[in-house]
């Protein structure tokens, strides 16, 4: 064989192993939470050294903290899921006997959850929202997350367990109308859950879910001004082959059609990490008669409620009365 084409195969070779084992580190690093480190250093922030380590290793990511400023009477409990693990959530004090505001009877409850690497804490307004139109509120920090118990995010494949959970949690308490709500990371998961499990929430709202995890991945590297592939590709595929699962199954769009429930489907029209068409195709395959898609113009990756409140609540509203 000609040395110089023996030389250029070793070449191609090194990159490809070297490309491969700098996606295994990182990939891992996407899918594990560290309890008790520091932020990292933006990068702007790092000297070569560790700009060069985080290109090569990535970076630990820190457990999400849980910052109570829930202006609503709650208390903290403890929920199990089926493969072991303790799950903290918050429900208000008036749960436990069906009266809330002003001893009213309440019109039922809403499971809440939250998004990739945040906690319960980044769905305090929306929880307030819900209690102020008259619902019960359960609010859980999916596993690795805030202060439930793992390290390991799965982008939605385990997590689903933790939505089954806490819907066995709430009807174990004789309610009839459970609402799921979830946002990116909680809407997919809330999507997955459904079709895995056969929930039969009376109503699903969801807020920006991705269509399936390879869609998430993309989105994340869009974010990060970094080339989509071959990097996507391999991310999933790591990501997904270090936990033992085929991540390039995980696909809520196709879950959808699943869902029979009354559905509120909301996306922000300058959201860069779930595209218009994973939102169409997830809406089209609902199979839900009675479904709403809200799309808002101001509005990017992020709580619609903070940034359109009035819309948001108008929107809500009519779709749970």
């Amino acid at each position: 064989m000609n040395k110089w084409l023996k030389r250029f195969l070793y070449a191609v070779t090194f990159v490809f192993v070297l490309i491969n084992m700098m996606v295994i580190f990182q990939a891992y690093h996407f899918t594990h939470f560290y309890a008790g480190i520091p932020k990292p250093k933006k990068i702007e922030e790092m000297n070569v050294a560790e700009k060069a380590a985080a290109v090569l290793f990535g970076l630990k990511i820190p457990k999400s903290k849980v910052l109570d400023s829930l202006h609503i009477a709650h208390l903290k409990v403890t929920i199990h899921t089926e493969d072991g693990l303790s799950l903290e959530a918050w429900e208000n004090v008036a749960f436990s006997d069906s009266s809330g505001i002003a001893g009213i009877k309440m019109k039922g409850t809403v499971i809440l959850f939250h998004g990739h690497s945040s906690s319960k804490s980044g769905i305090i307004r929306e929880a307030e929202a819900f209690y102020t139109l008259g619902y019960n509120i359960l609010m859980v920090d999916f596993r690795a997350h805030g202060n439930s118990e793992g390290n390991v995010c799965t982008i939605g494949v385990e997590e689903a367990k933790d939505v089954k959970a806490a819907y066995e949690y709430v009807q174990l308490k004789g309610e009839k109308n459970i609402i799921l709500y979830g946002i990116s990371l909680g809407a997919s998961t809330a999507l997955h859950a459904i079709a895995l499990y056969h929930l039969k929430p009376a109503r699903l709202i969801l807020e920006m879910p991705f269509g399936s995890l390879y869609d998430a991945v993309k989105g994340k590297i869009r974010m990060m001004n970094l080339p989509v592939q071959p990097l996507s590709l391999l991310l999933t595929f790591w990501g997904g082959s270090e936990h033992l699962f085929w991540a390039f199954n995980m696909k809520p769009f196709e879950d959808a059609r699943f869902v029979n429930c009354p559905v509120l489907l909301q996306w922000g029209l300058n959201d860069n990490r779930v595209t218009v068409n994973e939102t169409n195709l997830i809406y089209r395959n609902l199979a839900s008669h009675d479904k709403l898609l809200m799309k808002y113009a101001m509005s990017g990756h992020e709580s619609l409620l903070k940034k359109e409140p009035v819309k948001w609540m108008k929107t809500v509203g009519d779709f749970l009365n």
